[in-house]
């Protein structure tokens, strides 16, 4: 019966050891454990841009013509003659009739005034417009045109121009490179980050594309529903992607 006591102390005391030796164990391996599912849940959200200059392919102008008279039929021969004028200007500027399209004719009834200066329902003439659209790949030749059109007032014709507006018909083709570039340049510098705090990216989280901003060349106006900007004929277009990676 001696010796009992002592050997349950160091029965008891090995149990202790190797019951603490589990839980570290346990534990180290927990924290493992959890260090990876940190890990796998770490993400990088980059945005990515890419610029390119255009050059605008088409033109598109338009003039309205006016003329007035006390009789509807008057102003309407009135108007017809301008027009024909008109026509015959573009043909000596090289203007091919193809790309010159002719609206409808507005027409507007014109009123007397009281001595209070209030109108009436007195009709005191008629004032009919008509509008001449042109759309062309001739760049030059129609912003030329827009500003010397005003010469046809020498000859009787009553005429407003409007400042023309230049397009780039192949945006939607340019847009699905863009996209590669923007998406290639959120990689560096998703990379560069992920590199800066000693991890490395992983695999693609998920993308998103913004709006594409055509903007003149030395403008640094954006907008969150996009510009498409009419005015200049040098522009330049730029995307951004928004791209979430995962990190490791």
């Amino acid at each position: 019966m001696t010796g009992q006591p002592g050997e349950s102390r160091h029965g008891l005391f090995g149990l202790g050891v190797t019951l603490s030796l589990g839980l570290i164990i346990s534990t180290f391996l927990a924290a493992g454990t959890l260090e990876k599912v940190k890990l796998a849940n770490d993400t990088i959200l980059v945005k990515g841009c890419a610029e390119r200059p255009i050059q605008s392919d088409v033109a598109t102008w338009q003039a309205t013509i006016w003329a007035q008279s006390e009789k509807a039929d008057e102003a309407y021969r009135k108007l017809k003659g301008d027009l024909s004028v008109v026509r015959d200007y573009l043909r000596a500027k090289g203007v091919p009739d193809e790309v010159v399209t002719v609206l409808s004719i507005f027409t507007a009834k014109m009123y007397a005034r009281d001595q209070k200066g209030n109108l009436t329902d007195t009709v005191t003439g008629y004032r009919l417009s008509q509008c001449v659209y042109i759309r062309s790949e001739e760049i030059e030749k129609v912003t030329r045109i827009s500003r010397e059109c005003t010469d046809l007032i020498a000859q009787g014709v009553e005429i407003d121009s409007s400042t023309p507006e230049y397009l780039y018909t192949k945006l939607n083709e340019l847009k699905i490179a863009m996209l590669g570039e923007a998406a290639q340049d959120a990689r560096r510098r998703a990379e560069q980050l992920a590199k800066d705090s000693g991890s490395r990216v992983g695999a693609l989280r998920s993308a998103s594309q913004g709006v594409f901003q055509v903007t003149p060349v030395d403008s640094t106006e954006v907008a969150d529903y996009g510009i498409n900007d009419t005015s200049s004929i040098t522009k330049k277009v730029r995307a951004v992607v928004t791209v979430r990676y995962s990190i490791r």
